[in-house]
């Protein structure tokens, strides 16, 4: 969290959304989420937190996507 006590953004400026999981290559997240950030209560955005390290963690143990395989 932020010295104000707000929940930050999990935003890193790679902005590349990844066709086949629907995810953005950077922090993770869906669409929606993106969008909806500004607009989600501090709750919401910990929650949000929360499901990403369980993506990261599911991503971590599933490897790399088919699209950097053949790279």
């Amino acid at each position: 969290m932020t010295a104000a006590g707000t929940v930050p953004s999990p935003c890193i400026n790679v902005c590349r959304m990844d066709a086949t999981r629907g995810l953005c290559e950077g922090c993770q997240r869906t669409l929606a989420e993106i969008a909806g950030w500004a607009s989600m209560s501090e709750a919401d955005k910990r929650e949000a937190w929360r499901q990403l390290a369980l993506r990261r963690g599911a991503l971590a143990l599933t490897g790399p996507s088919a699209k950097e395989a053949s790279q």
